[in-house]
């Protein structure tokens, strides 16, 4: 048996934790995937490459709005793959031979699984290892999930995981499922060329969001994709590349590759937590306390294996907790998910940060709203920008913010001084009348949708 005194299972956040400051232990870390996780390898990296490629695409398509006379080939899909992975499968090697490379650190390639209080099995090319640790940190992601009709049909589908690496653009594409992995790469294939049809069981693309966003993003891609909305896939046939879908309502979709996207799990179930004494929710997320400590002494976990939400921003952030709290136990540190930001690259653009109007409805929240469209600023002219807007809730007591939504060009960037302003507790009024707001910038937006709830 191996001993060390840190062990972190997992080369995505996990390993994002470990530096110089670790130098003094001996460090494990087991990666049974390309180092980097998802993010780098099949998620947030790959995806928003892809994605400014297709905005490329777009824009080229739609340059006669800005009365430019542009036209294009299509899109070089081997060359993308080239730009794309031949970059990020880089990242992932030589984050590796970094690790390798360290004097304090070993690397253990394989699946390893919990035999013991701190004790784990790793299966490695060379053998079986079997490890021990002072202190262990879970960080082993999740996977896509896969509905019983699609996985029991003996067929060919694409995941998240791989429909990026596809050598060819496939002609028709089903993508299942209405969230934002849906979204993300219904719109880089639809860009590439490729005839989408989409299938959610709700009655809206992107429901989790704020219901004028999911509303009005389901409209504006009614004319891109063929979209079967408040339907779930019931069977696969066919044969690879001549797919037969057939929907609850005995409608039946022809199609050469079938994307599913419906949602991730935690890869709880593969490492034998039990024999540790950590202990898991309903949902397979491990239990933690705000310091990220599970109920087995000694061992902490961060990353989509925990409950909160699922995006690298955040699992960095548990990084840097866990981090702190390995070194300065006396002191430690606690995670938050009060004010947490996310985006979806699509066509339009999405951001948004804390409530959806539903959702402060649902919990009974006096609250006031404020919107502003980007045609009613300047810069939204000079975008000819006609669908996009930013909404606003207001405590109608305290005057701060409850939540914001943002759907258009640059949402991702425009959402930030919202989000600043949550974290430090501002008010609407704060926001809108203290700082000088640039004009004529897309931020007025904004600076507008904050003074029509004030």
């Amino acid at each position: 048996m191996r001993h060390h005194d840190l062990l972190v299972l997992g080369v995505g956040s996990g390993n994002v934790l470990i530096d110089d400051r670790f130098s003094h232990l001996d460090v494990a870390v087991v990666a049974e995937g390309p180092f980097g996780g998802t993010c780098l390898n099949a998620g947030c990296i790959p995806s928003k490459m892809l994605a400014v490629t297709a905005e490329v695409a777009d824009g080229v398509r739609e340059a006669g709005r800005h009365n430019v006379r542009a036209t294009s080939d299509g899109i070089d899909w081997p060359a993308v793959q080239e730009r794309v992975f031949g970059r990020l499968d880089a990242v992932a090697r030589d984050g590796e031979d970094d690790r390798r490379a360290s004097d304090f650190v070993t690397v253990y390639r394989g699946h390893a699984r919990f035999t013991g209080e701190r004790e784990l099995l790793v299966e490695t090319d060379d053998g079986p290892e079997t490890l021990h640790a002072d202190r262990i940190v879970v960080a082993a992601g999740g996977r896509p999930v896969v509905p019983p009709p699609v996985a029991d049909s003996g067929l060919p589908y694409e995941t998240s995981d791989t429909v990026m690496r596809l050598d060819e653009v496939p002609e028709r594409m089903v993508v299942l499922g209405g969230g934002y992995i849906a979204a993300e790469l219904a719109h880089v294939f639809h860009a590439a060329g490729t005839s989408v049809t989409v299938v959610e069981k709700k009655e809206t693309l992107l429901a989790e969001q704020d219901e004028s966003v999911a509303s009005a993003f389901t409209d504006a891609v009614r004319d891109q994709y063929d979209l079967r909305l408040g339907r779930e896939l019931v069977r696969v046939e066919g044969s690879p590349g001549q797919l037969r879908i057939t929907l609850d309502d005995d409608s039946v979709i022809e199609a050469d590759a079938l994307l599913v996207a419906v949602g991730r799990k935690p890869n709880s179930d593969t490492l034998d937590l039990d024999k540790a004494g950590i202990t898991c929710d309903d949902n397979g997320m491990i239990e933690v306390d705000a310091q990220l400590r599970t109920g087995a002494t000694g061992v902490w976990a961060l990353g989509d294996i925990v409950p909160g939400p699922p995006l690298k921003h955040v699992a960095n952030r548990e990084a840097e907790v866990v981090a702190h709290n390995l070194l300065h136990p006396d002191a430690p540190r606690t995670m938050s998910y009060d004010v947490v930001p996310a985006a979806v690259f699509t066509r339009p653009q999405i951001a948004q940060v804390g409530l959806t109007e539903q959702e402060a409805r649902e919990q009974g929240k006096e609250f006031v709203v404020g919107t502003r469209a980007y045609e009613d600023v300047a810069y939204g002219w000079s975008l000819e920008e006609t669908r996009g807007f930013c909404k606003v809730l207001v405590d109608r007591g305290t005057g701060r913010l409850l939540g914001a939504h943002v759907l258009g060009p640059q949402a991702a960037t425009l959402v930030q001084p919202l989000v600043l302003a949550m974290t430090f507790g501002l008010t609407a009024r704060d926001v809108a009348e203290r700082p000088l707001w640039i004009h004529p910038a897309l931020t007025e937006v904004v600076e507008n949708a904050l003074r029509d709830a004030m």
